[in-house]
């Protein structure tokens, strides 16, 4: 067992809170371990005046990171699963993902109850394609504005009365105490969540096989094998794009089942469907379900974005 262990992280609020809770759960899992963080800045850190998929796609905020775990400087990388590419660098691996807390997007406004409240024409903030495509497939008649900066900026943002409503990921805002300024989480037939969202995933190298079993009590069986299921089915539509997918699984009574969307930016047009079957197949059922939406129209909608 290492003496010491290092945690690579970003500097966000949510990115610290993150690193902190995996490195208390190591501190009680190995009282004589030290465990201390690096924080790093990466690329999405740096640029906030563009939006996202402008800049790049998933990686954003993994790169920096990823390249200190390589060489290695650093142990291990906390992350939000969201934000990770569905195929790694060489050399590394997603030595554990956490239980799941929440996998929806919350609506939050300072002035109204719900999302279906919010009068036409009113600003919605989000900086997400697929939140976007989704909420206009809802409701076209709001004006969708896009919305980057960390939890507490987007929430700033709000206060300061420069929109009516901002969806955030619900697991932040709990994660970060602000549970409470959540109005409604959006059920996902109006907002289907992005792959692994509510997740974290704990990074670091393969080949040390020392650090990899350190970590390997951090493992939750059934958050893993649903967010196995969801990245099969996005690695095969579109890697490590910004696209307007949701992908959500779920295991009930021993069975998985698998849920998806493939919208258009302006949500127009949709792909609906859903899959299911053997938690132990998880992968080959999110490959399925993706092979089956491409080909009932995915891909046309995903050739007018790419």
């Amino acid at each position: 067992m290492k003496e010491k262990l290092i945690i690579g992280t970003r500097k966000s609020l949510l990115a610290l809170w993150q690193s902190r809770h995996i490195a208390e759960r190591l501190k009680k899992e190995y009282p004589s371990c030290e465990v201390v963080l690096k924080e790093i800045v990466t690329k999405g850190d740096k640029i906030q005046d563009v939006p996202l998929a402008q800049i790049g796609g998933k990686g954003l905020f993994t790169k920096e990171i990823e390249e200190e775990l390589t060489e290695g400087t650093i142990d291990l990388a906390v992350h939000s699963l969201k934000d990770m590419p569905t195929v790694l660098p060489r050399g590394l691996c997603l030595a554990a993902i956490t239980e799941r807390v929440a996998s929806g997007d919350a609506f939050v406004s300072n002035n109204y109850e719900s999302f279906a409240a919010l009068p036409s024409g009113a600003p919605l903030g989000t900086s997400s394609l697929r939140r976007k495509a989704q909420l206009l497939a809802a409701r076209g008649d709001l004006n969708i504005v896009d919305l980057r900066g960390n939890v507490d900026t987007r929430l700033r943002k709000l206060d300061e009365g420069k929109m009516d409503a901002v969806i955030l990921a619900a697991a932040g805002l709990m994660r970060l105490g602000y549970a409470g300024r959540i109005r409604e989480i959006l059920p996902a037939d109006i907002c289907m969540p992005a792959v692994g969202q509510g997740a974290l995933a704990i990074e670091c190298r393969i080949d040390r096989r020392d650090v990899r079993d350190m970590l390997a009590f951090l493992n939750h069986k059934e958050t893993k094998q649903c967010t196995d299921a969801e990245r099969a089915f996005l690695r095969l539509i579109a890697g490590g794009c910004q696209v307007p997918i949701g992908v959500h699984a779920e295991i009930e009574a021993g069975r998985m089942e698998i849920r998806a969307i493939i919208a258009s930016l302006d949500g127009k047009k949709a792909v609906r469907d859903s899959i299911e079957g053997n938690p132990l197949a998880a992968e080959s059922l999110g490959r399925v379900l993706s092979e089956r939406m491409v080909a009932a129209g995915g891909q046309e909608i995903l050739l007018e974005i790419l």
